[in-house]
């Protein structure tokens, strides 16, 4: 495909480079607007890039670094991520636009047996992180959510606009709300392969 950008376009394109070496020198591009808060929480690795309206935060409880962002990951449009604890994303990761990733939750439902009460305002229950590790390879589709507590493993895929409520393996593809695995990649044959949900 060849380059469309208008003189216009070059000109922008010009300009973001050049703010983008002054927040990470290693990144490749960053597209402006973007939000960036907490950034001495972050470790940004080289080829970094990002579309426009993108959100990173950082806010631990302790004086170090809980976002990593590995080699080569692109995010696009309107990314947030939102890091308390630790959101790890590993090299080659490829994220669409309007992708929510957080390790963190206003709040208790259950899970670790605290259960926070519906009368209490959203804004003021506790905050509860648990972390999110996204390894290499992967590729999250438009709209998808990754909640607090989940590893999404090597080389998988996640249809556009699923929920990652619980861990998924490596080499599947996911799609839903909550996210369920569909198919898994079959290295003999080369091929993805359906795969049933057991009820």
């Amino acid at each position: 495909m060849r380059n469309s950008y208008t003189v216009l376009g070059k000109i922008k394109l010009a300009f973001w480079l050049i703010r983008t070496k002054f927040i990470w020198w290693n990144a490749r591009i960053i597209r402006f607007p973007f939000d960036l808060r907490g950034k001495r929480y972050m470790q940004i690795s080289k080829g970094f890039t990002t579309g426009v309206g993108c959100r990173l935060e950082a806010y631990p409880n302790e004086d170090i670094k809980v976002l990593f962002i590995g080699e080569n990951v692109q995010i696009n449009d309107y990314v947030h991520i939102s890091a308390n604890q630790n959101v790890s994303i590993g090299n080659n990761v490829l994220i669409a636009s309007k992708v929510f990733i957080s390790d963190l939750n206003h709040g208790s439902y259950g899970n670790n047996e605290i259960h926070d009460s519906p009368e209490t305002p959203p804004n003021s229950r506790k905050l509860y992180s648990n972390s999110v590790i996204i390894e290499d390879n992967v590729w999250l589709g438009e709209f998808v959510s990754v909640l607090s507590g989940v590893t999404i493993g090597r080389g998988t895929i996640v249809g556009a606009g699923s929920v990652v409520s619980k861990s998924l393996p490596n080499h599947v593809i996911a799609v839903g709300a909550p996210a369920k695995v569909i198919k898994k990649y079959n290295f003999d044959s080369k091929k993805w392969e359906k795969h049933y949900n057991e009820r």
